[in-house]
């Protein structure tokens, strides 16, 4: 005996067992981006794809459109090694309040703000700290990570119906319908607007209408505003809160998709002071605050002269982009169901087509689009065998990250492909 216990077999003949959760599988986009190496033998943005199963924007000046150059580098000081602050830098925080109040007549301060990693972060935080009692309504179709996220935080949530016969668009009611609830139950729907991946829109008095239902008693709001840009006019529900401060509305932004930065990880969320001390209090522990040189890249995004040709060159770009790639969509027959929001067209394959024979062969010519199944909140995250979507002929194209002089030849892969699947029915 050398002293060491021995429990059964050699360590060389036992599985391994990872101490870690199973269940934690990727985000529909990351399998669809998995497949589609597995198929065309490189990743897609690789030179040769077609990036149409992407959720990001350009991260160059749009400058046919007047938008302004994006900064090249920031100081970064002594100062900056320092930990950050749990809440975030204090100039962001400053640049987000200066932002909202100048745009949307609002009159939010610094500690109705808090800075994360990217706009995910801050709508996991949210979901993790929920109380027992609030059930999260969320629409059908919707962001795939919502699904992850609320899986993964445990959170109590039921389907608002999105279905082609209202548009991909329930009514704020339908958020908010207390049918079957016992008297503790609070409600907090979770809603992108514009949304993604639809561009169904909320705006005007319908934004409106959605707010005051949530700042009553017993309700609240995530309102997801990453494509807060991509809308004519910018949209942002900020404009029509009345008490902030005695409120569960939380509305997440982010430097992802208006200004253009995805890659430095910027994100927030505004809500009440007493909801921003939790989230700063889960920071000092879990998250340690945010990187200083992205928050001083972020400070440089916003300022005001910046931010206002950004947001002009922004909508305009997307808006053509839109009009152009769905009146091509439907000249070649396939259903559009897209809002006036976003990057994405939101489409519909003739019935005895589905989206993911669609995408196995566009593998093939180095493009993707994203299936409906995996923006679809009801399925299983066990994939179930024996479920089935609804929304099998449904696909979501993004001309996000699209260069303008793609276009045809966008379109053309796009034909050919779907001329093959109709000369085969």
């Amino acid at each position: 005996m050398d002293g060491n216990p021995v429990y059964g077999d050699s360590l060389e003949s036992q599985k391994f067992d990872s101490f870690l959760s199973d269940n934690c599988p990727p985000m529909g986009i990351y399998e669809t981006l998995y497949a589609f190496r597995d198929s065309f033998g490189s990743f897609m943005g690789t030179e040769g794809t077609h990036p149409w199963s992407q959720g990001f924007p350009l991260t160059t000046p749009l400058e046919k459109f007047g938008g302004p150059a994006l900064p090249a580098s920031v100081e970064v000081t002594w100062e900056d090694r320092f930990y950050p602050k749990a809440w975030g830098h204090p100039a962001l925080r400053e640049a987000i309040v200066e932002y909202y109040n100048s745009q949307y007549n609002s009159n939010i301060r610094p500690d109705n703000v808090m800075i994360f990693a990217g706009g995910r972060p801050g709508i996991y935080t949210v979901m993790a700290f929920l109380k027992k009692h609030i059930q999260v309504r969320i629409g059908n179709i919707e962001w795939p990570a919502y699904l992850d996220i609320m899986e993964q935080t445990n959170t109590d949530f039921q389907i608002v119906p999105f279905t082609k016969e209202n548009n991909f668009h329930p009514s704020n009611a339908e958020y908010f319908d207390r049918t079957g609830l016992n008297a503790k139950t609070h409600l907090m729907p979770v809603i992108s607007n514009p949304q993604n991946p639809s561009g169904q829109t909320r705006y005007g008095e319908e934004l409106k209408e959605l707010i005051e239902m949530a700042e009553q008693p017993m309700n609240g709001i995530l309102l997801d505003e990453a494509y807060e840009m991509f809308h004519s006019p910018s949209v942002s529900g900020i404009q029509y809160v009345k008490d902030l401060d005695n409120s569960n509305v939380f509305i997440a932004g982010a430097c992802t998709k208006g200004l253009q930065s995805p890659g430095i990880r910027v994100g927030w969320i505004i809500a009440s002071k007493k909801n921003i001390e939790t989230l700063a209090n889960y920071s000092s522990f879990g998250m340690g605050g945010v990187s200083h040189p992205s928050q001083h890249y972020a400070v440089k995004l916003l300022e005001p002269e910046r931010v206002k040709k950004a947001r002009k060159a922004v909508e305009e770009h997307y808006n053509w982009q839109r009009e152009r790639y769905g009146k091509a969509f439907k000249e070649m027959g396939l259903e559009v169901y897209t809002g006036n929001g976003g990057f994405y067209h939101w489409l519909e394959l003739p019935e005895g087509m589905t989206s993911q024979d669609l995408n196995n062969r566009l593998f093939k010519r180095g493009a993707a689009i994203l299936c409906a199944s995996d923006c679809d909140m009801a399925r299983p995250h066990s994939k179930n065998p024996n479920y089935k979507t609804p929304y099998e002929r449904f696909f979501r194209f993004s001309f996000g990250p699209l260069l303008p002089e793609s276009f045809e030849s966008d379109i053309e892969i796009f034909r050919e492909v779907f001329d093959e699947m109709r000369n085969e029915q």
